[in-house]
C-alpha cells in the first residue's frame, strides 16, 4: 500500500473512473452534423440491389434513394453524396451519361432536392468513371492514357449540369491537375456562384476501394496510379492542398480516411477551410466482415473508427454508417 507523498503522485486514471466521468472529459465528440451519407442510385431497376461486398448497403432505385434521404434528414445527418450507376449500354468513351441532363445522376439530384429541399446538403460525385466504358476517371488519348486537359473540359460541363440539377455541392474526385479552378470558372460563368466545391484533394490509389467498384458497376481495367496519389508519399498531399485552395476549393477531403490518419492530421493542421474525410468501402467492409464472424464488436468498432477520424482533424466524415450512427448519437 502506498503512503502519502509516495509514487505515483499523478494518477490520470482518476478521470476514467466512471462512464459519466469519461464522457465529461472526452476531448473528441461525434455529432450527427459531422456525417455525410454516400449513396448509390442505379438506372433501370425496380427494387434496390444489395451490394455483396458491403453488407447493408444498396444500389438504390429513385424511390428508395428519396426514402434514404428523408431518413438521413430525420437522423440529423448533414449531407448526402450521390453516385450514379447508369445502364451498361449507356457507357461510352466520353462518359456521356455523366453530362446528359437526363442521366441517372442528374435525375437523382433533382429527385432528392425535390424531396428534402435544403434540409440536407445534396452533394454530387463529379467524375467520369461510373459513366465510361473503360472505367477511368477521364478521357483517354490515342495511347490509352488519361488526357488531363481534355478531361477538364468534360468536368466543366459535368459541373454545370449537376448544378442545374440542384447540387448544393460538387465533389470532383478524379485527381486531375487544375480541376478545381476549371470547375469554379465553369460554375461562376453559368450563374452557379453559390454552388460549393468539395475537393477530393488527397485521394490515394488504394486497395481499399475494392468494394466500391462493385457498388458502381465499374468497367475499369488496370489501375489509376497515374493520377491518384502513391500511398508511399506524404509531402505531395500538402502540395495538392495548396493548389486546390489557390484554385478556389471551399472544402477539402482526404480519402481513404482510416489508413491515412497521419495525412488527415497534416491537412487539418494547415487548411483554412473545412476538412472532410471519406471512410471508404473497404474500411466499411472490413468491420462488417469481422463483426459477422464474431471477431469484433461491430457497434464499438464503428464508433471507434469514426472517433479516430474525427480526432485526427476531420470536421465532416463521409461514411456508409452515417444514418445509423446519427440515430445512435
Amino acid at each position: 500500500m502506498s503512503t502519502y507523498g509516495s509514487f505515483p503522485g499523478s494518477r490520470p486514471r482518476r478521470l476514467r473512473t466512471t462512464p459519466v466521468m469519461r464522457r465529461m472529459v472526452a476531448e473528441t465528440r461525434l455529432h450527427p452534423a459531422d456525417l455525410v451519407l454516400p449513396a448509390f442510385v442505379r438506372e433501370g431497376i425496380g427494387e434496390p440491389i444489395a451490394i455483396g461486398s458491403m453488407p447493408g448497403v444498396f444500389q438504390h432505385t429513385r424511390d428508395t434513394l428519396k426514402k434514404a434521404a428523408v431518413e438521413a434528414v430525420e437522423a440529423g445527418v448533414s449531407g448526402i453524396m450521390l453516385f450514379g450507376v447508369p445502364e451498361e449500354s449507356k457507357k461510352d468513351a466520353l462518359g456521356s451519361a455523366g453530362t446528359d441532363p437526363d442521366g441517372i445522376l442528374q435525375v437523382a439530384l433533382r429527385d432528392v432536392r425535390a424531396e428534402v429541399g435544403d434540409d440536407l446538403i445534396v452533394m454530387s460525385d463529379l467524375c467520369l468513371d461510373e459513366f465510361t466504358d473503360h472505367g477511368h476517371c477521364g478521357v483517354l488519348d490515342e495511347q490509352g492514357r488519361v488526357d488531363n486537359d481534355a478531361t477538364l473540359e468534360r468536368y466543366a460541363e459535368m459541373a454545370q449540369v449537376q448544378a442545374d440539377a440542384g447540387a448544393h455541392v460538387v465533389g470532383p474526385s478524379g485527381m486531375m491537375d487544375g480541376q478545381i479552378g476549371v470547375i469554379r470558372d465553369a460554375l461562376d460563368q453559368t450563374e452557379h456562384e453559390d454552388v460549393s466545391i468539395l475537393a477530393y484533394t488527397v485521394k490515394y490509389s488504394s486497395a481499399f476501394f475494392g468494394p466500391f467498384r462493385e457498388a458502381v458497376g465499374s468497367s475499369l481495367k488496370g489501375d489509376r496510379k497515374t493520377y491518384q496519389q502513391d500511398p508511399a508519399n506524404s509531402r505531395e498531399s500538402l502540395r495538392e492542398l495548396a493548389l486546390d485552395l489557390e484554385e478556389g476549393a471551399d472544402m477539402v477531403m482526404v480519402k481513404p480516411a482510416g489508413p491515412y490518419l497521419d495525412i488527415l492530421a497534416k491537412v487539418a493542421e494547415v487548411a483554412d477551410v473545412p476538412v472532410a474525410a471519406y471512410q471508404i468501402s473497404g474500411e466499411y467492409a472490413m468491420i462488417e466482415a469481422a463483426a459477422e464472424r464474431g471477431w469484433i464488436d461491430r457497434d464499438k468498432a464503428i464508433m471507434e473508427s469514426l472517433t479516430g477520424i474525427k480526432r485526427a482533424g476531420a470536421q465532416m466524415i463521409l461514411t456508409y454508417w452515417a444514418t445509423e450512427v446519427a440515430r445512435q448519437l
